[in-house]
């Protein structure tokens, strides 16, 4: 959740890390704000439980990149911030990277009514649950890091949150309970979304097949969801991912860091769009206006005089 960079990059490194992050996110979050000018624009999404659940997804993944992003440069431009200052960048930043998973899980749960129980799909999944739902995921994910916080207050001494560190979870929240918390907290989490994206997807996929449907389209869906997840989820295990790379490779800490901040911060967020919005027939339908700001503009007839 945050632009890990505790080490000095030359100049010209530097300059393109920066560069490849920043030209990324405002490629991905001009995307995402296309999606959500095309919800806003149209009613027909907003009464749909699908996509009340994939503009959220959106909206949280443009919190979550501009927050990572602006987080990723200011740790190159001054290495060190004052502690309450970075506690107001790295909370949204876990906030949002936490609310992905489990708002796919949601996402995964109301495909699999709308295929497995069609009849029931719109008694169970109305517009006032589905947003019920999304305040049970930011309610879920306040539970798992507002804790921290409390410890944060609790442990250290006042002159901490006066002082500069290295702005990371970790720097922050460095008390051994919340550390442990936080290990816990994500090996619940892990299997919690495994164990409902297994059981609803191929429930999904046995259904299709099942009633002679379209079994091809249905796995290839399967297929690009589960890869989103395992991106998104990726969260869970990067300190350990990270300390096994470091152990591996202990020359290439620089480069480490910055490819597990593409593969855990930058990437299922532009997975994501192409997932569940460009493939929608639905919503591509609506899209294609926006999308393209650049478009041919018919030429006015000439009238003679």
């Amino acid at each position: 959740m945050t632009g890990a960079v505790n080490y000095r990059d030359t100049f010209v490194m530097a300059v393109c890390k920066n560069v490849i992050v920043v030209v990324l996110g405002i490629s991905i979050n001009y995307i995402n704000a296309t999606m959500v000018h095309t919800f806003n624009k149209h009613h027909i999404f907003k009464m749909n439980p699908r996509f009340i659940l994939f503009i959220h997804l959106v909206i949280n993944n443009i919190i979550q990149l501009t927050t990572s992003i602006s987080l990723f440069i200011f740790t190159y431009t001054f290495h060190t911030i004052y502690v309450s200052l970075c506690c107001l960048f790295i909370l949204p930043a876990i906030f949002t990277t936490q609310n992905t998973p489990l708002n796919l899980a949601f996402m995964a749960a109301e495909c699999y009514i709308a295929v497995c129980i069609p009849l029931r799909h719109s008694s169970i999944c109305t517009v006032k649950r589905t947003y019920i739902v999304i305040g049970i995921v930011w309610t879920m994910s306040s539970l798992s890091v507002l804790p921290d916080v409390f410890i944060l207050l609790a442990t250290e001494p006042p002159e901490f949150l006066n002082s500069r560190v290295f702005c990371a979870r970790d720097t922050v929240f460095r008390s051994t309970y919340s550390l442990k918390k936080r290990d816990a907290s994500h090996i619940l989490f892990l299997v919690v979304v495994w164990l409902t994206l297994f059981y609803t997807y191929f429930r999904i996929l046995f259904a299709a097949r099942a009633a002679d449907a379209d079994a091809k389209k249905a796995k290839n869906t399967i297929i690009l969801h589960g890869f989103q997840v395992l991106l998104c989820m990726m969260v869970y295990v990067q300190p350990m991912l990270r300390q096994m790379l470091i152990y591996l490779f202990p020359g290439g800490v620089a480069a480490i860091n910055f490819v597990v901040f593409i593969i855990n911060q930058i990437l299922p967020r532009f997975v994501s769009p192409i997932v569940y919005g460009l493939r929608d027939k639905t919503f591509r339908k609506y899209i294609k206006k926006y999308l393209c700001t650049v478009n041919s503009h018919p030429k006015m007839p000439h009238h003679k005089n």
